[in-house]
């Protein structure tokens, strides 16, 4: 053949092979596949491919950075209950209960008929020095009227919080005056304690609860001792019911101030995260002191951390009902747009090797949110017989028996304590009608009442003023039918209740506090163990030596009323 002939052949030969290529690709990509698109058989593929062609094709127009925000939290859903996905625009607000400090004007609020309420402002705080008072009403923000539907919770913390040192004016309506007043608050740093009350409960015993693990737990705890070992103290109460728990960072550092060296504190392990020891280096100052744990229900994660490191160690006595359950331990990874996920990614082991997680079934939300009231139905809240342990025995450093697979199970069981409770009771508490009646009555006599400096002072003025009867003219007008009977039987825990609160919108949440525990049937069990020098747990019998030939897990049982329970800015 000619070459040159050859040379010009080649190109249409080339052409006419792809041609025949693209023909036969499409009889057989029509022929296997359906016609359908042919995305790669992988999960990230897919929903990666799904989101670009939902963009590209879909009838209308799609705000694909929305579909994602739904979606994600589905996906993650169905892995465990605590793998979750925060927006960007949440990311603040989820962050802030556990940093040290927010940016804000230092105010405690509430929402009553569509206005804020300033409920408490921070000490030294910007609006205390703006002039800010208790009991203001905030009307407007910026200039603009805030009151009516549009306030909201999550409306005035948008507000009213914001960077350091940039500004806020508002418009404040004050209690027997008509005119607004305006004031310019120059936001700034605005202390978040996890240290709610440090105080004596008697000569020798001190008392700091904490509601969370924050960044500046340990710290503040440290302040704590220090107050309280100027008061004298030779035995301690660390309160840590209804904590909800927090950073394992400031769990450990707690548990290593009260732990000889080298004693295991927790350890974690994943499937991709291998075993982490965290053990006790002997430099805690209160190795010794005799120590009693208060815990309950609502008691999670850095809170069951410490608690069980006590327990485990034989360092501390457990008294309360059992706690929450979680074990699971997740990382923070965040998003280019400021979004993150806190991903599952280990679990929880106390030094016995139990894992405190409770069961749970994967994309089965409901029945593991359900389980606290589970419990109650059940009877758990008023008999430890109703305890249900899921996991195996362990034992303890002296070898104590304790359960795994579901919280923390307290030494000395203290059951909820049903006598006094009505439906009156549950109606007037659950409806919140006793804390409107709280912030009415403390704004109507807040003069009088901001006379008060000690909080048994106000207390005992509470009593003298049938607190109760006037809830009861109140809720009678705002749909609670007066039941004369009922209320005197359940006179004790409303006035309970109702004083309590009173006590919280004039003073602050330590007295609140400390009023609580007065009559607080834990606190008196923990009393009862420093006062039998049974703080230290000691080491079982043999079994051949008890009655019933079983080994005890816990000693006693006394009644208990558990009192439950604003927002700052």
């Amino acid at each position: 053949m000619n070459p040159n002939k050859s040379n010009r052949m080649m190109p249409l030969l080339m052409a006419l092979c792809v041609i025949i290529g693209i023909i036969i690709g499409t009889f057989y990509a029509n022929h296997f596949s359906g016609n359908r698109l042919n995305i790669i058989n992988s999960g990230s593929n897919r929903l990666n491919n799904l989101l670009h062609i939902i963009d590209d094709q879909y009838v209308d127009a799609v705000n694909i950075d929305s579909l994602v925000d739904k979606a994600i939290p589905q996906i993650l859903s169905d892995l465990d209950p605590h793998s979750v996905y925060i927006s960007a625009k949440d990311v603040q607000q989820a962050t802030d209960d556990l940093k040290g400090s927010f940016s804000g004007v230092g105010i405690e609020f509430v929402i009553r008929n569509d206005t804020i309420h300033v409920q408490g402002v921070i000490k030294n705080g910007p609006a205390e020095q703006a002039g800010i008072l208790a009991g203001d009403k905030i009307v407007s923000v910026d200039g603009k009227p805030f009151v009516g539907k549009v306030v909201t919770n999550e409306e005035a913390m948008r507000r009213l919080k914001g960077p350091k040192d940039t500004k806020v004016k508002i418009g404040v309506q004050r209690y027997g005056q008509k005119s607004i007043k305006y004031y310019t608050i120059t936001r700034g740093d605005i202390p978040q304690k996890s240290v709610s009350a440090t105080y004596m409960l008697d000569d020798n015993t001190g008392y700091i609860k904490i509601k969370n693990f924050g960044e500046n737990t340990y710290p503040e705890l440290l302040i704590a001792l220090a107050q309280l070992s100027q008061e004298g103290f030779s035995n301690l109460i660390i309160d840590l019911r209804d904590n909800t728990g927090g950073y394992l960072k400031s769990a450990v550092q707690m548990a290593n101030e009260f732990l000889p060296k080298n004693r295991l504190i927790v350890y974690t392990e994943g499937r991709k995260s291998p075993r982490q020891d965290y053990k006790s280096d002997g430099r805690g100052s209160y190795q010794n002191i005799p120590l009693v744990v208060l815990i309950n229900e609502t008691s999670a994660s850095a809170s069951e951390i410490f608690a069980g490191a006590m327990q485990d160690n034989d360092r501390a006595t457990i008294i309360g009902r059992r706690s929450f359950g979680k074990g699971l331990v997740q990382q923070q990874i965040g998003f280019p747009d400021g979004s993150m996920i806190r991903l599952t990614v280990a679990r929880y082991y106390t030094p016995s090797g139990r894992c405190i997680q409770k069961p749970y079934v994967m994309g089965d939300d409901k029945d593991y949110e359900e389980d606290l009231l589970v419990r109650y139905q059940h009877g758990e809240f008023f008999s430890q017989d109703s305890i249900k342990h899921t996991g195996p025995a362990y034992h303890t450093s002296i070898g104590r028996t304790v359960y795994g697979g579901g919280g923390i199970t307290p030494d000395i069981f203290v059951p909820e304590d049903t006598l006094g409770i009505t439906s009156y009771f549950k109606e007037a508490s659950m409806s919140g009608l006793i804390l409107q009646f709280a912030f009415v009555y403390t704004d109507d006599n807040r003069l009088k009442l901001n006379n008060f400096t000690e909080m048994m002072e106000l207390a005992d003025y509470l009593v003298k003023q049938n607190t109760v009867d006037k809830f009861a003219t109140y809720a009678d007008k705002h749909g609670l039918q007066r039941r004369n009977l009922m209320i005197k039987k359940s006179h004790n825990l409303l006035e309970r209740y109702i004083n309590s609160r009173i006590i919280y919108n004039i003073m602050d949440e330590e007295d609140w506090i400390e009023y609580l525990n007065l009559d607080d049937n834990v606190i008196k069990a923990a009393l009862n163990v420093f006062k039998n020098n049974a703080a230290f747990p000691k080491k079982p019998e043999p079994k051949d030596k008890k009655k019933d030939g079983k080994t005890a897990m816990t000693g006693t049982t006394v009644p208990y009323v558990d009192m439950k329970m604003n927002l700052k800015a």
